[in-house]
């Protein structure tokens, strides 16, 4: 069993930073990339950026010049420093990881942690 235990989130002001970071654990095999998705009531689950353990990324056009994504492979931690906020960021954030358990492929998804920006 995997488990993605994220921290990070809360209210910050427009133009405040956050940084999210997300830790897996459980009967991992490897690891292919680990990402950050966001939610609102009114809108599905849509990509926020993704890593590989390789390095390679890919973010979101609407968060790109913004928010960072990292990864530390030794620890099977990813994480996304958010600057310069915008109410419209306002969402719960999951975690992500494309990963292999005992040789099969899983994706897993953390909990969800609320990054709210409000004045």
């Amino acid at each position: 069993q995997v488990q993605l235990v994220g921290s990070g989130g809360g209210l910050v002001q427009p133009g405040g930073s956050l940084r999210l970071s997300c830790a897996a654990s459980g009967s991992i095999s490897s690891i292919n990339a680990m990402g950050w998705y966001r939610q609102t009531p009114e809108k599905q689950r849509d990509l926020v950026a993704t890593i590989t353990t390789g390095g390679s990324t890919d973010y979101a056009d609407s968060v790109k010049g913004r928010f960072t994504i990292s990864i530390d492979n030794a620890k099977n931690t990813v994480y996304l420093q958010m600057n310069s906020l915008k109410p419209e960021d306002t969402a719960v954030y999951y975690c992500y990881a494309d990963l292999r358990v005992a040789g099969l492929h899983d994706d897993s998804w953390g909990r969800g942690t609320e990054v709210t920006v409000s004045s």
